[in-house]
């Protein structure tokens, strides 16, 4: 008895020819991901920025501080915080911020406030950076990072 094989074909109630809109479902899974990656890195870059303005004020602050000056009517605090202030003029800079100490010739341990002629003087600010990505607060505390940065130099004498 011979044997017949029959192909039957079957065909699907929808068409899948088509592929109208494939392109905004990719797009639609793609692009939260690009964003995210974008922000975190246009974020990431503003901390280094304010981070290497911070570097750059608080040297220029303490070549200030060194030099014994004063500008009119300031304590040489107010001084050193406003040298600082006119080097980062693109960050805001609270009162609280700033901590000054000084190490007297001989002595191991740092005062409190400026220091005199042949002192180490040093200029501390802390400074916190608020994030911009959502998805990147919740690895910082508070959504914020504190940038912490200081320098410290030899007082000269007052030049007369």
């Amino acid at each position: 008895m011979p044997m017949t094989i029959r192909t039957v074909k079957i065909r699907p109630s929808v068409s899948f020819r088509t592929e109208k809109g494939t392109s905004l479902v990719e797009a639609a899974f793609i692009m939260p991901l690009l964003l995210l990656l974008t922000f975190s890195m246009v974020d990431f870059g503003t901390l280094f920025y304010a981070y290497l303005a911070l570097e750059n004020g608080v040297s220029q602050a303490s070549r200030y501080g060194v030099t014994g000056s004063q500008g009119a009517g300031l304590s040489r605090q107010e001084s050193i915080k406003q040298a600082m202030r006119e080097a980062t003029p693109t960050l805001t800079i609270d009162e609280g911020a700033f901590t000054f100490s000084h190490l007297r010739p001989g002595q191991g341990t740092w005062d409190a406030g400026v220091g005199g002629p042949n002192d180490i003087d040093k200029v501390t600010v802390n400074y916190s950076w608020a994030l911009m990505t959502p998805l990147m607060r919740p690895f910082f505390t508070g959504g914020r990072v504190t940038l912490t940065v200081e320098s410290a130099m030899k007082n000269e004498a007052r030049f007369q």
